[in-house]
């Protein structure tokens, strides 16, 4: 018998039999299509508040691509901690509504659209978006009846603006109210691997804006981009079908 032969052929010990044998049961799982497509294509969320309001409204169920930006340790529920840095990875585009977790809580998974990449100086100025000192184009839109959306009742009415960031992407957000808590900031300059996060309901959104709460997000921190509303249920529990369909 050869060195290596008595290296290979060591008694196996009921543990490592347990490990094994569970791993062949898994085998058919991990390859399963519902597997593969929940964990590595599409991971599907639902929308618990109006912090994405008109993009996404709560009742909305979405899928997020988790291709999108690579594999990292929040890709995967129960991956170890000991998991840093992502596989595949690309970074979000401006616009992009991503899915995420904070270095504040990673726990719960939030949503909201990326508006700074690294390098970026972000400032809010009467409700204004500025992006590396130039104001982000945006057109008024006629108001719309918000309710819940800016925290009141159905006949509340909301200004609503068409944003269009340096790339191109184009979205509606909600203003409720002139002179917000957080419609002027200081100047945030994005520091390498991360990115700056809004969400379209301006006055009703926690997030980069609240360096306390939220801040900036590590781009190791991504689950996915959202790519479309596959379910939506209104405020009665009735099918929403109208809102169907890719999101901007």
């Amino acid at each position: 018998m050869t060195v290596l032969q008595e290296t290979i052929r060591p008694a196996a010990r009921s543990g490592d039999w347990k490990a094994i044998v569970v791993l062949i049961l898994l085998i058919p799982v991990l390859w399963s299509p519902p597997f593969l497509f929940r964990y590595f294509l599409y991971q599907p969320f639902n929308i618990p508040s109006g912090s994405m309001t008109p993009t996404l409204v709560v009742g909305d169920y979405v899928l997020a691509a988790k291709y999108a930006y690579g594999f990292g340790r929040y890709s995967f529920p129960f991956a170890p901690s000991l998991i840093s840095g992502r596989i595949l990875a690309a970074a979000p585009e401006y616009g992009d509504i991503v899915v995420f977790r904070t270095p504040k809580d990673t726990s719960v998974d939030y949503v909201k659209r990326v508006v700074g990449l690294p390098g970026d100086r972000v400032q809010m100025r009467a409700g204004q978006l500025i992006l590396n000192d130039r104001p982000v184009t945006r057109v008024a839109l006629k108001e719309a009846f918000a309710g819940a959306a800016c925290g009141g009742d159905d006949d509340v009415k909301a200004k609503r603006w068409r944003e269009t960031l340096p790339n191109g992407a184009s979205y509606v957000t909600y203003d409720c109210v002139d002179n917000g808590f957080l419609d002027n900031t200081s100047v945030y300059t994005v520091p390498p691997g991360h990115f700056f996060v809004l969400g379209d309901n301006r006055d009703n959104s926690t997030d980069s804006r609240m360096m306390s709460a939220m801040g900036f997000i590590p781009m190791d921190n991504l689950v996915g981009k959202v790519t479309r509303i596959f379910w939506s249920l209104d405020e009665n529990g009735d099918p929403h079908m109208e809102r169907l369909g890719k999101v901007e």
